[in-house]
């Protein structure tokens, strides 16, 4: 068409990707008619969430689907990551800052009559994660798509999640989490690439048309896999990727003949069975149907994943034998090891591959990450049950076992308790199927995650392995994504960082060195202190709110949020807060550094130990909280229901991080460095990431106390003794003895006595141990503390010396080093009216 010469020309946008004020607005009273069938004057806060999340989920859209085309091309290599948890967060902040349209959408918000802070705090947390693992594999799906590296992440749409946590009576209760009961605008279901997975029954061997000997696998029961797809949006970038979820669904959810004749149970029956397996996260596995639910939930996901992945390899026109260069899959410890034998049971059963070329393939596919040193926490599944359900992988499995210990037993010369120890089988009592063991063998790459969980690894619980297949191991330590745990969650210091030294750190978190100098200006150190003050202030007000608390926020916030367990000695924090509590009640004008304790976390349904810690702060909380004599000195807060959205107020408000497992017991941790990248100083020991946290940061901007793991490894080899530290050290005598004496439980004696026994007679983690140069080191704290510049100094070095701890570099490590993987960016065209017409080409003949 000519335009003539002299007639303006007028830019038309498109309502599903412009990004004017006007078709934002435009757009989103669409969504409110057409999608929530509302008009504004009877639309609820819901509405208005639903209808915004829909306007920014089609700018998802453009790039999602261009994204998925590029990927369809067959020499583009895909990373696949396999993980049981993806704790994502909530979506529409993260989106909005990673599509780069936070101010527009916030003025047409506003100019709407409706605040974006409050549309945002609608949203229901996805609740698909619990703790480290899931958020790690959230972050790194950020990265991934960040560095716009092909990946599709997989894992279970977990209806109700974990549980929402509440606390009643200083108890933890687990609530059910609804987070679908409004809807999810995020997912686009896809029940036309649906699978079926099979469980149970029983295997026959046959011979095929050409002779080939083969088995048959004839299942007692089929369960459908429906996928859910999420779109993970980069940073300032056109890369889109897919998380895509499975929901378990009957094959016949309803039985009419049942229906018929009254059984009106029995005609939903096969729906009810089915679905469970995607209905909760991490279901208590005390009683053995808990394990058997935990273990179908696993085999479900990766079958669904395998399954999807083969068909998306075969439609690229190649062959299952080149399936290793166009996938590599990554298993998220060792909740998805049943990828091994499930892909191995498709290529040679469903396929008709070759074993051995099957074993290449297989081999060449996948790489492990382990997340534990703790020898009870890998993964062990008792072979009765194994068998059960999934007769034909254990027939694989043994099949892999004996052909692993050919070659073990040629290494070692027939070294049997080398070879007992690599067995995938443990033959010791109750035979078990040993999953990193399965991990190991069927991967061409491990890793640990911080370069001292590596080391431990080689020398402890994979150290034969690490001596039979010393080129698979390397080091990967964690990372997190600054644009949620410092974009996102501290707006206030990310503006300033801004201003001072530009944007380019959100990308690249290593250019935050640059306001190393700025550590030695006086205005900013002021500014510093201002933005953490008000930062404090937001948090002091939520606790005022949700709990009738007051605390100072010129009071030491010291905080320790994370999942709640015996190694991560939240219960050492507790006794230095007892131990304060008594130093003042002795001297009551005692001048200390005002504190405001903050906990958080969940304890594992099961884990009585664990509910009983969370009993521990609360009692202590109300005791310390409402004693006239220790007025605004001491606070103690414990934080209900932790999870993303909670826990974004809480990072950047910390002044001081207690990272105080016990040495050699954590993997990594990744709190530890969301805290120090938001400028709180950590006390802590020698264990995980806080080892390469304090090279970085400085030695002298780090608290550092307790036994290395070394000396732990040595004390419990000498024989350790806890009772004989509690009998020997007064103030510790006599902290245990006010717990004991039911000062804190209302007169109860008995409440505390199994925490109380566990520490002075067995005490695995080495409280007792540590507690003298923990409490001596918090001393040390205060006294920095006093000192604002210096403390304000510290705080601005530890965020400036964080780039390191990006997942950025992460994902880029595992791309150069593990997956070779390399970068696909994707391409938009501009719009135009023309090309908005749906049009379908015939199909070539």
């Amino acid at each position: 068409m000519n335009i003539p010469l002299g007639c303006p020309t007028v830019e038309v946008e498109d309502d599903r990707t412009g990004l004017s004020i006007e078709t934002l607005r435009r757009a989103m009273a669409d969504h409110l008619f057409y999608l929530q069938g509302r008009w504004p004057e009877i639309a609820t806060r819901n509405d208005f969430y639903m209808a915004l999340a829909y306007v920014v989920r089609d700018r998802l859209l453009q790039r999602w689907l261009n994204t998925k085309r590029l990927y369809r091309q067959p020499d583009v290599r895909v990373v696949c990551y396999l993980s049981a948890e993806f704790l994502l967060g909530p979506h529409l902040g993260n989106n909005l800052i990673n599509l780069g349209i936070e101010d527009q959408v916030r003025d047409a918000v506003t100019q709407s009559g409706l605040d974006l802070d409050v549309l945002m705090a609608q949203e229901e947390e996805p609740g698909l994660g619990n703790g480290g693992l899931g958020r790690l594999a959230a972050c790194y799906m950020d990265s991934l798509a960040t560095l716009e590296i092909p990946a599709i992440g997989y894992g279970i749409r977990y209806e109700f999640g974990i549980f929402d946590q509440e606390i009643h009576d200083g108890w933890q209760v687990e609530i059910t989490d609804k987070w679908l009961q409004y809807g999810n605008p995020w997912e686009l279901p896809r029940p036309e690439a649906s699978v079926e997975v099979s469980f149970g029954g029983r295997t026959e061997p046959y011979t095929d048309d050409e002779g080939r000997y083969r088995v048959r696998w004839i299942p007692h029961q089929v369960v459908k896999g429906i996928p859910y797809d999420t779109p993970i949006s980069g940073y300032r970038v056109n890369t889109v990727n897919t998380l895509r979820l499975w929901k378990a669904e009957a094959v016949d959810s309803f039985n009419f003949q049942a229906f018929n004749v009254g059984d009106y149970y029995g005609a939903v029956d096969e729906k009810v069975i089915s679905e469970n397996l995607t209905k909760v996260l991490y279901p208590n596995d005390e009683p053995i149907q808990g394990k058997q639910l935990r273990l179908e939930q696993q085999y479900f996901f990766v079958s669904c994943a395998l399954q999807d992945m083969i068909r998306l390899h075969l439609s690229s026109g190649r062959s299952l034998s080149s399936f290793h260069e166009r996938f590599t899959a990554q298993l998220n410890d060792t909740h998805p090891a049943i990828s091994v034998p499930e892909l191995m049971r498709l290529l040679v059963d469903v396929h008709a591959m070759a074993w051995e070329e099957a074993w290449q393939v297989t081999t060449q596919t996948f790489a492990y990450t382990n997340h534990t040193l703790l020898p009870e926490a890998l993964e062990r599944w008792p072979l009765e049950l194994f068998a059960k359900r999934l007769p034909r992988h254990l027939e694989i499995i043994f099949e892999i076992n004996q052909r692993f210990m050919d070659d073990v037993r040629i290494q070692y010369l027939g070294d049997t308790e080398k070879m007992a120890r690599l067995s995938l089988i443990d033959e010791a009592g109750e035979r078990y199927i040993r999953m990193a063991n399965l991990a190991c063998v069927g991967s061409y790459a491990i890793n640990g995650v911080a370069a001292l969980h590596t080391e431990l690894l080689k020398q402890t619980v994979l150290k034969d392995f690490h001596d039979f297949y010393p080129q698979k191991f390397s080091n990967k330590t964690n990372g997190v994504t600054p644009r949620r745990w410092m974009v996102l969650c501290n707006p206030r210091l990310t503006a300033l960082l801004k201003e001072t030294i530009g944007a380019g750190w959100v990308k690249h978190l290593d250019q935050l060195q640059q306001i190393e100098p700025q550590a030695e200006d006086a205005g900013f150190r002021e500014t510093w202190r201002h933005i953490k003050r008000e930062i404090k202030v937001d948090l002091a007000n939520r606790i005022q709110t949700t709990q009738g608390i007051a605390v100072d926020p010129d009071s030491m916030f010291d905080i320790q949020v994370k999942r709640i367990h015996e190694y991560k000695r939240q219960h050492l924090n507790v006794l230095h807060i007892i131990t304060l509590y008594n130093r003042i009640r002795h001297n009551p004008s005692l001048d200390i550094v005002p504190r405001t304790f903050i906990f958080g976390g969940k304890a594992a349904p099961g884990y009585t130990m664990a509910k009983l810690i969370i009993k521990l702060i609360n009692a202590v909380a109300e005791v310390v909280n409402r004693d006239a004599v220790v007025g605004d000195r001491l606070k103690v807060i414990f934080m209900p229901d932790y999870n993303v959205t909670n826990s974004q107020p809480i990072y950047p408000a910390a002044d001081l991080s207690e990272q105080i497992s016990t040495a050699g017991k954590e993997a990594s941790g990744t709190g530890n460095m969301k805290f120090s990248m938001n400028g709180a100083l950590t006390i802590g020991t020698l264990d995980g990431a806080n080892v390469e946290i304090r090279d970085a940061v400085g030695p002298e901007n780090f608290f550092l106390f307790g036994l290395t793991a070394p000396e732990v490894a040595d004390l419990k080899a000498q024989g350790y003794s806890p009772w004989d530290y509690y009998v020997n050290n007064p103030e510790l005598n006599e902290v245990v003895n006010l717990i004991n004496s039911g000062m804190f439980s209302h007169g109860n004696r008995d409440l505390f006595k199994p925490l109380v026994d566990a520490l002075v007679y067995d005490d695995p983690y080495l409280l007792m141990a540590d507690y003298t140069a923990y409490v001596d080191c918090q001393e040390t704290v205060s006294q920095t503390y006093r000192d604002s510049d210096l403390w304000t100094r510290r705080s601005i070095l530890n965020a400036a010396r964080m780039g390191k701890f990006s997942s950025d570099r992460a994902i880029q490590e595992y791309c150069d080093q593990i997956w070779q993987a390399k970068p696909v960016p994707v391409q938009l065209d501009d719009y135009a009216q023309i090309n908005a017409m749906l049009s379908v080409k015939p199909p070539v003949e």
